[in-house]
């Protein structure tokens, strides 16, 4: 007979998703070298009149029924104004020498190494930014990337029919 579920109950799939990594990492073999800590989670935000945005964080992520164990995902926001473009990723424990970005059109990568921690995420941005406004910033674990947006040009011209 199968267990039926308590609507109100949001805990119980945290439970089962916990108890399957903790599954997981029991199926390591004994001498194999694996470093911590491990972390998972997800980010969710809504502006007024759209759809909430969630997004995934760490260095575990389920892979096809197991865990994969590798570069964390740091947490990333993204503020889109009138004429910038605003991401802010929380990146601890790695210098600003150790972080290296690139942007091309909407999509910024951003890659950082020290030691055993390492971040790699690549961010698809809101719109179309210019690639040599870019200005960045790292400071006590945070990294503040400020993108200016292209301005769309649209033009109307007039087709004369023949």
């Amino acid at each position: 007979m199968a267990r039926r579920r308590n609507p109100f109950d949001i805990f119980s799939d945290f439970d089962e998703i916990f108890n399957e990594m903790i599954r997981d990492l029991d199926k390591i073999e004994p001498g194999e070298q694996v470093t911590g800590p491990f972390f998972y989670g997800f980010s969710m935000s809504q502006h007024p009149g759209e759809e909430p945005e969630i997004r995934e964080f760490g260095n575990i992520r389920p892979e096809g029924g197991r865990i994969e164990i590798g570069e964390r995902k740091p947490l990333v926001d993204i503020f889109d104004t009138d004429k910038t473009v605003q991401v802010v990723a929380e990146m601890p424990g790695i210098e600003k020498e150790d972080v290296r970005l690139d942007v091309d059109g909407d999509q910024l990568e951003i890659k950082a190494s020290r030691g055993d921690r390492k971040y790699h995420e690549v961010v698809d941005l809101p719109a179309e930014v210019d690639v040599d406004s870019a200005k960045a910033s790292y400071k006590n674990g945070v990294l503040d990337i400020t993108l200016k947006k292209i301005k769309k040009t649209r033009s109307k011209k007039k087709i004369n029919v023949d």
